[in-house]
């Protein structure tokens, strides 16, 4: 029975990946913080040890030495400036503490989750031989998920076997943070308005699948986009607005009206200490339109690319009405 250390597992990716490495006949060791919200995760009863990513002498008490492999999911998503000291300790000083604890467990092999946000804001098709533009951008999740790779990078040279995966838009089940707040905006009429950009669109139990190929298909320091459609904001919003049997705008707002509003959110939660749904940032991000190609992926690890955009949404709405977070239709 091959064995996994996953961080991040309370997360999006990780409750989704522990769920399917179960399913598989992985025993699981599961990092999950002190305080974490242990509600989905134990629903798939993984071994759960406590630690943190930032913290690398708890990451060596939890990794079984000579594991199989380590799924490194957890990660810092906020596009709010306030959390940006955070968000380096998580997304850059803890990637090199789960690399190097990793290697000081005869780790068989690390599985980074990445993110096309590694890439920086760039137009037109994105592969894996793009240019990243991340480093200089003013955005911490970019930058900080840019930097996270080159602590990757500095660990193969060590001696780490590893694999870095660039997932674009994760759809899917298990999403408490991500696209389903777009849900939530529309269902409660508080969305402010579809920025004019695009991107592209993967669901999450393709991603999990490209995860577990990685350990045995992926090649030591490639790394590998996981796209699936590409589309607008404004095509993803009208499917959320069908779904969830809602109007939303049928145009989208100029980006400076956006961030105006974006502004005003920003001002209140400096007064709250709440991070908004919609920052500068996000906007800044939403606002910009690229596509990507999973081309190597495909190739190199079976990887499904053909997904429908209606597909993935509607499996995240047909999640959040089952878990009570949106009313049933009818």
């Amino acid at each position: 029975m091959p064995t996994a250390f996953v961080t991040g597992a309370t997360g999006f990716v990780g409750v989704n990946l522990v769920s399917a490495l179960t399913a598989r006949g992985w025993e699981v060791v599961a990092l999950h913080r002190p305080r974490s919200n242990l509600s989905y995760l134990s629903r798939f009863k993984p071994t759960l040890r406590v630690g943190t990513v930032e913290d690398e002498s708890s990451l060596r008490a939890a990794i079984p030495d000579g594991v199989d492999a380590v799924f490194h999911t957890a990660a810092s998503v906020s596009w709010w400036r306030p959390a940006a000291e955070a968000q380096h300790r998580i997304n850059v000083i803890g990637t090199r503490n789960v690399a190097r604890a990793a290697l000081a467990r005869r780790a068989r092999r690390m599985i980074h989750t990445s993110s096309i946000a590694a890439f920086g804001l760039l137009a037109g098709e994105i592969t894996e031989e793009t240019q990243s533009s991340a480093e200089r951008s003013p955005i911490g999740y970019l930058r900080t998920k840019y930097l996270a790779e080159l602590e990757v990078r500095a660990a193969i040279e060590a001696g780490l076997d590893a694999v870095i995966l660039n997932p674009a838009n994760i759809v899917g089940p298990y999403d408490l943070l991500n696209w389903s707040r777009s849900f939530r905006l529309v269902a409660e009429g508080r969305l402010p308005g579809i920025p004019p950009g695009g991107g592209a669109f993967c669901h999450v139990e393709r991603v999990v699948e490209a995860h577990i190929a990685s350990v045995e298909r992926g090649r030591t320091g490639e790394r590998y986009i996981l796209a699936g459609v590409n589309a607008s904001y404004l095509e993803m919003f009208t499917a959320i607005g069908r779904l969830l049997g809602r109007s939303v705008p049928r145009k989208t707002v100029p980006p400076l009206l956006l961030q105006i509003v974006a502004r005003l959110f920003d001002w209140r939660s400096r007064l709250t200490g709440r991070e908004p749904d919609v920052t500068p940032d996000l906007v800044t991000a939403l606002c910009a339109r690229y596509s990507c190609s999973s081309a190597k992926a495909e190739r190199e690890l079976g990887y499904d690319g053909a997904q429908s955009l209606e597909g993935m949404l509607a499996d995240c709405h047909a999640w959040m009405v089952r878990e009570g977070m949106l009313p049933a239709r009818g």
